[in-house]
């Protein structure tokens, strides 16, 4: 096995942002992500791409959104402090179309909390964290292989809808090893970006109503092109046509809503006749497996599902798996936001039950098995 490699999430999700074509880092060193930055240093140089550490994550943010419009794919990671500074931007990449991906290795907030120590809070901040509607994919990894492969997801989902895109990950997600067996270069399906073949008529936000995705051109190539963070017409230059800033608005969110079935992703385990789901996502789930399985080696009839796509969420497959169970619970390293969406969906069809932790240390799987067991005697 010539690919066969241990190595950690953080070494992961760098692997695959460059098997799927990173050319551009600009970042700000931070725990627990900083791993990222440095292996980034190393590789983009042999490879043509440039690595730029910033003053700090408001202008890492800006320069990859600024590289990425020169048409190179561009990437940044950080971590909860640092990524609370970067929501002005993701708002801003929305509104432009300028795929970015950022790669957020959470850790124990709000504010500086405790760097290297496990959280699972930025689950709505990665959705909401920036003002007004705007268009999101925040994919989560629950193994050292998924790092690589969702971060190959995540660039070609930005290159395709032209969205920015979050791989959410932990401090443990990121930092644990396990054997990942890479597959070759040839075998890994890379997107790019749709480019227009003239300037003559281009206009940068013409695009299909109904989620349509314009043509991107890179700066500096003879194209006529306006960017701004204002709500703007097909030309790209300011509106204060409601009309338009409406239809604009409706249309960057429909990219996602009508690709949700293409973009999303999921894992289950023994759901087909499951009495108890659990739900549970990144290293939150691997304990959840364990207890799955032991739940069931005592005939108690457990099953997972893990999202891999949190935004979108994975919405029918969860409905159709929770309408058959009897009861629905969410195991977080947090006080309760995943369970926000579960609870919503579920629809008060089954109980959904709320196993919150934010003491720094991951769930045992006893803990999520006494949770199982506790309400199936």
């Amino acid at each position: 096995m010539p690919n066969a490699k241990l190595m950690q999430g953080n070494e992961a999700c760098t692997l695959g942002a460059l098997a799927a074509g990173l050319k551009f880092y600009a970042g700000y060193p931070i725990t627990p992500s900083t791993e990222i930055a440095e292996m980034c240093a190393e590789e983009l140089p042999k490879i043509g791409g440039k690595f730029i550490q910033m003053e700090d994550e408001i202008g890492s943010i800006a320069a990859i959104i600024g590289a990425s419009l020169t048409g190179r794919k561009s990437m940044t990671a950080t971590s909860g402090p640092g990524f609370s500074l970067m929501q002005e931007l993701v708002g801003y990449s929305s509104i432009t179309e300028v795929p970015i991906v950022i790669i957020n290795v959470q850790r124990v907030g709000p504010s500086t909390g405790m760097p290297t120590s496990l959280a699972q809070g930025d689950v709505m901040q990665a959705r909401w964290g920036t003002h007004g509607d705007h268009p999101v994919v925040v994919l989560a990894p629950g193994n050292v292989k998924e790092c690589f492969e969702l971060t190959v997801k995540a660039f070609n989902i930005a290159e395709e809808y032209r969205v920015p895109v979050i791989v959410l990950t932990d401090e443990v997600i990121g930092h644990m090893r396990e054997k990942v067996v890479l597959p070759d270069q040839r075998q890994i399906v890379v997107s790019n970006r749709a480019a227009p073949s003239t300037p003559a008529g281009y206009l940068p936000y013409k695009a299909d109503q109904d989620g349509g995705v314009p043509l991107m051109a890179p700066f500096g190539a003879g194209y006529r092109w306006h960017v701004t963070g204002l709500s703007h017409d097909e030309t790209g230059f300011p509106t204060n046509k409601g009309e338009v800033a409406g239809n604009l608005i409706t249309r960057l969110m429909r990219k996602v809503e009508k690709a949700e079935p293409i973009i999303r992703d999921y894992a289950t385990e023994a759901t087909d006749d499951c009495d108890v789901l659990v739900v549970a996502f990144g290293s939150s789930a691997m304990s959840a497996t364990s207890a799955v399985r032991q739940a069931r080696a005592k005939g108690v009839k457990a099953g997972l599902f893990r999202p891999k796509t949190i935004w979108p969420f994975p919405e029918e497959p969860l409905k159709e798996i929770a309408s058959r169970a009897k009861r629905v619970i969410v195991p977080e390293m947090n006080l309760g936001q995943l369970v926000l969406e579960i609870e919503r969906l579920v629809a008060g069809k089954a109980p959904v039950e709320r196993l919150g932790k934010v003491n720094c240390e991951l769930f045992r799987p006893e803990e999520i098995l006494a949770a199982i067991m506790g309400g199936s005697k």
